[in-house]
């Protein structure tokens, strides 16, 4: 007897089945991403150490795309310090404060406002109470040639604005009102608009033997067949995720549209340059500095992906107190090597990824708060009935995937390259 399958949506949203089992295309209908995370959860057991960006990914979770064509805005905070071009006195003191008054130029005049309070920490200067402290300035106005006229708030009425050269660090501190404010200057962190494009990844297995199970979407079990199929797919989308070309083109035998996803090598916005032949406790200590400290600030635990060489060097250095290196740590289903700072922990793993794509001396530091995948095409198994069609006489699964990756915030994600000494 043949049994409909009906589904029945309550008041509060929920679905149940009724006059009928519950059947594949009843859940696909009711929950979509079911099916898919069983897919996925069972896709990330397949090797994860040789594809920790593809891993992580996953594990995180992706988010659906409308289109081939991913929009996505990254923020990034207003820059703390900037450098100086003109520090330069006007004559006499003024009038309301008393205070020496000046006209500041700096290499990004954004970056300030008005009732801005201003720290050049390399010019010291003799007050009257503390002795030598940093110069302290008070942004009072924007003036219309470019610049600021500002005050020196901690310099003595007899002392003397000191000649300051170009280059010097100009740090921003807090906004300075008075009793009457109720506005001050606007500043809006606006997102940054990019694109990146999913690309379609597809791999393919025949075997006869083999259509029973392509009929089992959850329940799936791999043969060894489709596990190398499979582990063959990851292994190029791992290349395509880190090192990829965004790009857009028709192809010239099929005329049809072909597009390439970006990787996020690519992406990250920061870089350290050192020689991984003369690596020292020293040297790894300032990457880390740099990987969590100012604009790269982010997580205080991130991931470093790294070659052979880099890992090597790693391996070679004496660890002490400062930094250490700590027993194995499970995260994502991936087996990291923990070194900790004072600045923060960094889950090192080996990707051969690097080796085989030419960065072995080579490394990125990933935000994995800061890793974002989007997926057009979810990963799917499709069973293809090659005999009806007079291909071959062999029946096949295909595995598709349409997806990318994208940094939200470029500058939390750290490359790190290697140079060569002289």
């Amino acid at each position: 007897m043949k049994q409909n399958t009906q589904l029945l949506q309550t008041p509060n949203g929920m679905q149940h089945v009724a006059d009928g089992p519950v059947t594949t295309a009843a859940i696909r209908e009711a929950s979509p991403s079911l099916l898919v995370s069983e897919v996925d959860s069972r896709i990330v057991r397949i090797r994860p150490m040789s594809t920790p960006v593809d891993q992580i990914s996953r594990m995180v979770g992706a988010r659906p795309a409308s289109s081939m064509e991913v929009e996505y805005y990254s923020v990034d905070t207003r820059p703390s310090a900037i450098a100086l071009k003109s520090l330069t006195p006007l004559d006499g003191l003024d009038a309301a404060s008393g205070k020496h008054i000046c006209t500041l130029q700096t290499s990004d005049d954004r970056v300030l406002a008005v009732t801005d309070t201003v720290l050049l920490p390399d010019v010291l200067i003799n007050t009257a109470d503390s002795g030598e402290q940093p110069m302290v300035l008070y942004v009072v106005e924007a003036l219309e040639t470019g610049g600021f006229k500002v005050l020196a708030l901690n310099l003595p009425v007899t002392g003397q604005v000191p000649a300051v050269g170009s280059g010097a660090k100009v740090v921003r501190m807090g906004r300075a009102a008075s009793e009457l404010d109720v506005q001050t200057a606007q500043f809006e962190a606006l997102p940054v608009k990019s694109r990146n494009y999913c690309q379609i990844f597809k791999a393919q297995i025949e075997q006869s033997a083999l259509v029973r199970l392509a009929s089992k979407e959850v329940g799936w079990n791999f043969s060894d067949q489709e596990e190398v199929a499979i582990m063959d797919m990851r292994m190029g989308m791992e290349k395509s995720f880190l090192f990829g070309v965004k790009c857009r083109l028709t192809d010239p035998q099929k005329y049809d549209e072909v597009l390439f996803t970006g990787g996020i090598w690519h992406q990250a916005q920061s870089v350290v340059e050192t020689d991984v032949a003369a690596l020292t406790e020293k040297t790894l200590v300032n990457i880390m500095r740099q990987a969590f400290t100012g604009e790269c600030a982010g997580s205080t635990r991130k991931i470093l992906i790294g070659g052979s060489d880099l890992i090597e060097a790693l391996n070679r250095l004496d660890y002490t107190r400062v930094v250490s290196a700590a027993d194995t740590v499970t995260r994502w289903g991936i087996d990291f090597s923990e070194l900790r700072s004072k600045f923060g922990s960094l889950y090192v793993i080996h990707s051969e990824v690097f080796d085989q794509c030419g960065h072995g001396a080579d490394g990125m530091i990933i935000d994995p708060q800061y890793l974002s995948k989007y997926t057009h095409v979810p990963f799917k198994v499709e069973h293809l009935d090659l005999k009806r069609s007079g291909v071959r006489n062999t029946d096949a699964l295909v595995a598709t995937e349409a997806s990318c990756l994208v940094l939200r915030h470029p500058k939390a994600h750290v490359r790190i390259v290697n140079v060569c000494g002289d």
